[in-house]
């Protein structure tokens, strides 16, 4: 990587002299002088829309939990059960469970379903979450005709940013979520450099486009960045529904 780096940067420079040295005197383009050529690596696509490319990190394909600790107490198992050897469903009050490992900047993939008895309304259908960095909240709800506050239903930036539109397929199907998050930057000072972006696709529609994240997601108040962090762990949440989790991958970037 750091030899492509090299290359691409050779590149600019060698092309900044050349239109500095045209300012003295005219030099005549040529379709080569503007080409890069470096060697990028192969990441063989999944066989059809939502496999896992060759380069992801498998987080749950159905078969166990081994990718998952409680996210309250990590020496303990995730305490979710597998139905099937398909899918994951939450135990309610058996508490969220969070990766062993840690993420920054990432592509994830993941399906979810609610419940298949419908039950309750607004924030208590269908109710869990997926955190970035232990922190940074995208809403998962069954937000199909239930009605809720726009930033909390589903696909919104919880308390943060409303969703484009309302992509949510009824309880009984599928849904996915492919997720582009860029960390936040912190100065060496502990102080924010640059806020965390993100970009959401809920079912092939584009709900959150680049969007600015404003902080650590609360129930209560303005979010904001309290503190300096890195890398740390992704976890969905318990929110004593029984919410369904399935083909879970994810790609550093």
């Amino acid at each position: 990587m750091k030899t492509k780096a090299y290359f691409a940067t050779a590149f600019m420079v060698c092309i900044t002299s050349l239109l500095a040295s045209a300012q003295d005197e005219p030099i005549k383009m040529k379709p080569h002088m503007t080409e890069v050529y470096e060697e990028l690596d192969v990441v063989t696509p999944g066989k059809k829309l939502g496999d896992a490319p060759s380069d992801a990190i498998i987080l749950f394909d159905g078969k166990n939990l081994d990718q998952w600790v409680n996210k309250h107490d990590n020496t303990k198992p995730a305490g979710w059960k597998i139905i099937d050897n398909d899918y994951m469903e939450v135990v309610p009050g058996s508490g969220s469970i969070q990766t062993k490992m840690k993420f920054g900047d990432c592509q994830l993939h993941l399906e979810f379903s609610a419940p298949d008895k419908v039950e309750g309304d607004g924030q208590g259908r269908g109710n869990s979450g997926v955190f970035f960095q232990n922190r940074y909240e995208v809403q998962i709800l069954d937000s199909y005709q239930n009605e809720t506050y726009s930033n909390g239903q589903a696909g919104s930036i919880y308390k943060d940013a409303v969703p484009l539109v309302n992509a949510m397929r009824t309880p009984l199907e599928w849904n996915t979520y492919d997720i582009i998050y860029r960390a936040p930057r912190f100065k060496s000072n502990g102080d924010l450099d640059a806020p965390a972006t993100i970009t959401v696709l809920h079912n092939g529609v584009l709900i959150q486009n680049n969007v600015t994240i404003g902080g650590i997601t609360s129930y209560v108040g303005i979010h904001k960045y309290s503190d300096s962090h890195g890398d740390d762990a992704i976890f969905l949440q318990d929110h004593d529904n029984p919410t369904q989790f399935r083909n879970i991958w994810i790609r550093k970037l």
